[in-house]
């Protein structure tokens, strides 16, 4: 299927983080460029959920076609433009945003995505506290007494992994089957047929297999602007920007985020040794 060029570009700069260790941070590092590149880490939560309102977006079982959803994203831009005019072009940013979406949600092209997909993909990459994130979510697929069945949590957990999928890191998340993580989720609420928002955050908390990328998609944010007043030991960058991660066995051993993840070592300490991560400075 067609794609912005500007998405191929990005696609083939994402390919660059393919020697991230970890999936979890290796998706969450592909999902915030990507996040960045749509200007969706400008949006906030609230904004997003008022233009489904204003759009009258309610019937999450319906399917909306492209010319639907354009409106939408220009609603969303236009807004974003006004606050943030030299950073947002409203006509690329509703292709590349479009582009996005179709491939996440409508890979064969048959011009159409559930208004549910939509509003879990655009919630899913707005900017917002991570549990006010969760709440909202989960307001999307409760029902009218605001609890939540197995179904629609399995719809919630699907329309999610469908992010990661797409970037061709879903195995590490446990596939394409959510059957497991909406089970676990239940049973730690002892098989009750609903759930609360409340027992839904608690689980959350725990970032069960399938939903670990957006945890850490929250943690490589906050920690972009980080500076640590620390020298990385193996390529001696000063201050660590970023991830700081800190040996447990030996003293004053800390390392910069590339050199972590690409699994670099010094002399003396091993890749298997335990490490303390921090994302924020911390105050000594």
């Amino acid at each position: 299927c067609w794609d912005h060029p500007k998405m191929t570009d990005l696609f083939q700069s994402l390919a660059d983080l393919n020697n991230v260790r970890f999936s979890a941070y290796r998706t969450a590092i592909k999902i915030r460029r990507l996040q960045k590149t749509l200007c969706l880490d400008l949006l906030d939560l609230n904004t997003t959920s008022e233009v489904f309102k204003q759009h009258k977006l309610s019937q999450n079982d319906q399917l909306i076609g492209v010319q639907d959803v354009i409106s939408c994203l220009t609603t969303i831009y236009s807004g974003l433009e006004e606050k943030h005019k030299d950073m947002v072009n409203v006509p690329l940013c509703v292709d590349m945003c479009l582009n996005w979406l179709l491939n996440v949600y409508d890979s064969g092209r048959t011009g159409k995505i559930r208004v549910q997909s939509l509003k879990i993909g655009l919630m899913s990459l707005s900017k917002g506290l991570l549990e006010e994130k969760y709440r909202y979510l989960f307001k999307e697929v409760a029902g009218p007494t605001e609890m939540c069945d197995q179904r629609q949590l399995g719809l919630l957990l699907h329309d999610a992994i469908q992010i990661p999928r797409q970037l061709g890191e879903v195995a590490a998340f446990g596939g394409s089957n959510i059957e497991p993580s909406v089970r676990s989720c239940f049973q730690q609420n002892h098989n009750k047929p609903e759930i609360t928002v409340k027992q839904f955050i608690d689980w959350m908390r725990l970032e069960p297999q399938s939903m670990v990328w957006l945890p850490v998609l929250h943690r490589v944010a906050a920690s972009e602007t980080a500076k640590h007043q620390a020298k990385c030991n193996i390529c001696k960058e000063c201050p660590i920007v970023g991830f700081r991660y800190r040996s447990l066995k030996h003293f004053n051993y800390d390392v910069c985020q590339s050199c972590f993840f690409s699994g670099r070592t010094a002399k003396g300490h091993k890749l298997h040794y335990p490490m303390v991560e921090y994302c924020i400075p911390v105050s000594t």
